[in-house]
């Protein structure tokens, strides 16, 4: 089994480029299904099947990381069908933190994708990771376009490195099925008006930042750190850390 190659699929997005690089560097052969044609890609369309018979035959194993809003479980029953006639690889899917506890369509359905490949017969482990350090970062430069910078008040994240996560994704990849939902959690639970003003810092950028108490179970769920798991808090590399390589201070 170890000789045969490990499937990645949305191994071209920010999580698998870092996947891709830690199973490069772990000297681990592997293949990622990609639309696009390039060196170590193999051609496939999970949305359409194209292509994913062959690039799931003789896989040791298969890191599912592709996702694609409102067609999930489309994508990966395609994949699951796909895995059941070649050989039965242990398939290792990435989740998100939270998404029983936080009301989002898009949790909604990534909860269902969890379901369908807990039932799917196959050999499974599932990772929940918090909010990459890259969303919050994106999050924060789109809001503070104007003269202030708003969060949510009282919102508690547990921002987690994409390098981090990879890292673990490879343990469990080429480790025997869990079987089960496993969490993974940046370094720290932190306040989001905490968070903002260290990428103010980094950035340079001078805003007040402007907590602002909002209604609704999305804000109530978050504000609860329904998106936070403190008890596996396991990332190393801190939301500073990432903003700047060299130092959190510039």
């Amino acid at each position: 089994m170890v000789d045969l190659p490990i499937l990645v699929t949305g191994g071209t997005g920010t999580l698998g480029r870092a996947v891709v690089a830690q199973l490069r560097e772990a000297d681990r052969a592997h293949r990622v299904l990609s639309r696009r044609a390039g060196p170590g890609l193999v051609p496939g369309d999970l949305s359409t099947g194209r292509g994913v018979e062959e690039a799931v035959r003789d896989t040791a194993a298969i890191l599912h990381l592709a996702s694609t809003p409102k067609q999930d479980l489309v994508i990966t029953r395609t994949l699951l069908d796909a895995a059941r006639r070649h050989g039965r690889p242990h398939l290792v899917f990435v989740s998100i933190v939270g998404i029983d506890r936080v009301p989002l369509g898009y949790y909604r359905e990534k909860l269902a994708v969890e379901r369908l490949i807990a039932e799917s017969g196959l050999d499974w482990t599932t990772l929940r990771a918090t909010q990459f350090h890259n969303l919050l970062d994106a999050l924060f430069g789109a809001v503070a376009r104007s003269r202030l910078l708003p969060v949510l008040a009282g919102a508690r994240f547990q921002p987690v490195d994409v390098r981090d996560v990879a890292a673990r994704l490879v343990e469990l990849v080429v480790a025997e099925p869990a079987g089960e939902v496993l969490q993974f959690g940046g370094p720290a639970v932190r306040p989001m008006d905490e968070l903002a003003r260290a990428w103010l810092r980094s950035t340079g950028r001078r805003r007040p930042v402007l907590p602002l108490r909002l209604p609704g179970g999305l804000a109530r769920a978050v504000r609860a750190g329904g998106l936070t798991t403190p008890e596996h808090a396991e990332g190393a590399i801190t939301f500073e850390e990432y903003l700047d390589p060299i130092g959190a201070d510039r």
